[in-house]
């Protein structure tokens, strides 16, 4: 097969291109710092405890990487006892969520509604865009990962539902 003239070169130059034939170009800006240290954690390593009162009470969280209060991005992992409720809420920066343990039950709307829920077995993986309104409830003991952009924000879609805004109780 012969080639004409302009295809041959285009594909010589194109062949150049790919080789690093030619000079290297310099970059805009520098490549963003690496990470102070690598993360290696077998589940014996991971440090559970309270979650924060954001979340309703009875969960434990892991933070595995990062600081999910701040800028940057974090992994953590939550453990949810069976029949653990979280009311329809919305985060400012993407949520991404993968099933570990158990059935995690997740639903789309602006309340908690059992007949909207799906369940999500171990090995799931689920993307909740920002600002999209979401419920869930977990099905035995459930343990999620979660990853994303800090800072991780949880806003309920009715602000009732907010653990960290109720009064605690008394004793007189």
């Amino acid at each position: 097969m012969t080639m004409q003239p302009l295809t041959m070169a285009v594909a010589m130059t194109v062949s150049v291109m790919f080789t690093g034939a030619q000079a290297p170009a310099k970059p805009a800006k520098p490549a963003p710092a690496a990470s102070a240290a690598h993360v290696l954690l077998t589940p014996g390593d991971m440090k559970w405890g309270p979650a924060p009162p954001v979340l309703p009470p009875g969960a434990q969280i892991a933070v595995l990487d990062g600081d999910p209060s701040k800028p940057g991005a974090f992994t953590l992992r939550l453990k949810l006892p069976d029949g653990y409720k979280i009311p329809a809420h919305w985060h400012p920066t993407d949520e991404h969520v993968t099933v570990i343990q158990g059935t995690f039950r997740a639903g789309m709307g602006d309340k908690y509604d059992d007949a909207a829920l799906h369940d999500f077995p171990v090995g799931s993986f689920l993307k909740m865009p920002k600002t999209m309104r979401h419920f869930a409830v977990a099905k035995g003991e459930v343990i999620v990962q979660i990853n994303g952009p800090g800072p991780f924000v949880v806003n309920y879609v009715n602000p009732a539902d907010d653990p960290s805004k109720k009064a605690s109780p008394t004793t007189h």
